[in-house]
Formats: C-alpha cells, structure tokens, sequence
C-alpha cells in the first residue's frame, strides 16, 4: 500500500504547467505572415532616378533668327560693338545701329547720300562710317549722335582704318587719302595720287604705321604712305584698278587684287597689321568685323 501512495506522489510532483508568453516574446506569437510584413512592402519608386532628363534644342545651322529691313540696298559691310551692337550703312542714306540678339534699331543716322561705306569702330566705341555726300563721319556708339564731320571733294566709298594712335585714314574718289584726328575731326595730312586715280580702296595699315592702299584706272596702283607724315615710300603699278582693300601677312607680304585679273603679293617692311582698333577694313585679316576683346 506504501508504495502504490509513493509512486502516486512521485508523478504528482512531475506534472508541468503550461507556459505562458512574455511580454518581450509577443513577436514569436505573431502569425508568420503578420511578422514579415514590413520586409514584404514593396519599395516606393525613387522619382528623382527615374525622371527622364528634359530633351535639349539642337542649334540649327542656317535658320533665320531675325531681320531688319531699310529703306534701300544694304551693300555696306556690318560691324560688331564690344556689346553686340551690329552697325551698317544703307543706300537710303542711314547708318543704323541694331541690337545683335533681338534685331530691334536701337537708332539710326542719316548722312546726306547713299552709306556704301563700311564702319569701322574706336577703341571707345566711336563709329566712323563714310558717306556718298563726300563726307566721313564720327558717330557716338551709343546714342548716335553726331561727334564731328569731315568734308572731302569726292564720295567717300572707302571704309576707314584707325591707327594705333587714334588717326582715322579714309580714301575719298577726289583722289586723295585723308588722315584725321579721330577725337577732333581735324585733318593731319592728305595725299595725293597719281593721274586721276580715285581712292575707291580701303587702307590697311602695318605694324610699323605705313598705310596702304590702292587707286583706280587710269593711276592703277598701290601706295604705301607713312602714316604720321604722309608721305610716299613707295608705289606699285598694277594693270587696272586697285579697289580692293590690301591684305597683309605676319610675315610682311601684302595681297591686294586688281581689276587687271591678278591677284598680287607683294614684299612690304609691315610684320602683319597695325595693333589697334580698326587696322583694316572688317577689322583683322579674317574680316569678322568685331570689336577685339582686350
């Protein structure tokens, strides 16, 4: 009897209560898909990575961004401000000044005849231009307003060249080359050419200050003329006349065409073009016709 009691407590001892959940364990009790829920949400699309880039304008070579129309033919040769002002003579007797980016006139002047002239433009923003009233003219850049005139005896077709000193060369068709003080409008020297040699070409000035440039038929040549004096230091003949406005190398050679169907190059003592504002027709050799920046 004493050993069925003892056996009746032994496994009465070693009956386990059932375990309840700790506070700290309540994630072991979720349901397997409740616990991976937050790993299984799908990852909102990043909007930065995959907006695509705007598509950029391509530049288009030759499409018309703006023009301006005068009163006549344009056969006068633009000029470039260091602003972008563009500046060109009209046979309806105007200079016109013209915002570069809007085509919109910003002003014009009117001379008494055709502008066939190309301008050239001064270090401080001065724009000389000549006229077929036998006049040249200095033009405040920004307001156009008449700074002074010169008065020739013939039509002033030549575009002048501005030395490095400030003197404005101009030819005129009364067959002489004009030197002028670019500030002033007061005339330094002239010169003369040969038998009724119009001055119809543009000079070109080296960079020792000799000027160059061509007459018409029957004086049919190409000076070249110390720039402070005036004075003649050599001429070439060619076979018709000179209008085309001479060219010159860094190495000194001069090219200048003719109507006698040539094309000659010549040896000067001229290292390439004058250091300044308007050494030449368009301005440099490759006649962009812009302001250099300094």
């Amino acid at each position: 009897m004493k050993q069925i009691l003892l056996m009746i407590a032994v496994v009465g001892c070693g009956k386990k209560e059932p375990v309840q959940p700790s506070a700290s364990n309540t994630e072991a009790t979720k349901p397997e898909k409740e616990r991976g829920k937050e790993a299984t949400q799908p990852t909102p699309p990043d909007t930065k990575a995959t907006k695509p880039e705007p598509t950029k304008a391509k530049a288009t070579g030759g499409v018309k961004l703006w023009e301006f129309e005068t009163g006549d033919i344009v056969d006068s040769s633009p000029a470039i401000g260091s602003d972008g002002t563009v500046y060109v003579g009209s046979h309806d007797k105007n200079l016109y000044a013209i915002n570069g980016q809007s085509g919109i006139k910003l002003w014009e002047f009117e001379t008494g005849d055709i502008v066939e002239s190309s301008p050239a433009i001064g270090s401080d923003g001065t724009v000389y231009v000549g006229s077929y009233d036998n006049k040249l003219y200095a033009i405040n850049g920004k307001s156009g307003v008449k700074l002074w005139e010169f008065e020739t005896g013939g039509t002033v077709q030549s575009s002048p060249a501005i030395g490095s000193d400030g003197t404005v060369y101009a030819g005129s068709r009364d067959k002489k080359l004009y030197a002028i003080n670019g500030k002033s409008g007061v005339k330094l020297w002239e010169f003369q050419t040969g038998f009724l040699g119009e001055v119809a070409s543009s000079p070109a000035i080296g960079s020792d200050g000799t000027v160059y440039v061509g007459s018409m038929d029957p004086d049919n040549k190409l000076y070249a003329i110390n720039g402070k004096s005036g004075v003649k230091l050599w001429e070439f003949k060619t076979g018709g006349s000179v209008v085309s406005s001479p060219a010159i190398g860094s190495d000194g050679t001069l090219y200048v065409g003719s109507v006698d169907y040539k094309l000659y190059a010549i040896k000067t003592d001229s290292k390439g073009l004058a250091k300044s504002p308007w050494p030449m027709r368009g301005q440099n050799a490759r006649h962009t016709g812009r302001v250099m920046k300094k």
